[in-house]
């Protein structure tokens, strides 16, 4: 199970924590040194996808010079986002590294990105009030 604790800061900011003791702060398109919660939720698929696709594809044997992405996305609506596009920016050290990468890359955006598949799929968000 995964968890995360947010809570207002006493400077009126917002902070997630983890239980290892991480923290992000969080806050509006204003607030300098803060992600926004879209921007954490682009982060989560960007994340979710670079930590699967690299371990596999240097297991592979194709270690990749540099392994970088952009996530974007558009509000389509006021409390709605439209497509979100991930855009890699890798070095390969090969050619053969090159169809690897996309084999591996692919497969993680399918099927083994807990956090895409998830928001492909559509789950539920519970809200449970004291």
């Amino acid at each position: 199970m995964a968890n995360v604790w947010v809570e207002r800061t006493e400077d009126g900011g917002f902070r997630a924590t983890n239980a290892r003791g991480a923290e992000v702060r969080i806050g509006g398109g204003e607030d300098e040194g803060a992600f926004t919660p879209v921007e954490l939720l682009l982060a989560a698929v960007g994340g979710c996808n670079i930590v699967t696709v690299e371990p596999l594809t240097a297991q592979r044997g194709h270690r990749l010079v540099r392994l970088a992405m952009t996530v974007e996305a558009q509000k389509v609506e006021s409390n709605r986002l439209g497509p979100v596009t991930i855009t890699y920016d890798v070095e390969l050290p090969s050619e053969a590294a090159d169809e690897v990468f996309r084999a591996v890359a692919g497969r993680v955006h399918d099927k083994y990105c807990t956090v895409s598949t998830s928001l492909q799929d559509g789950t539920e968000v519970r809200l449970e009030l004291p």
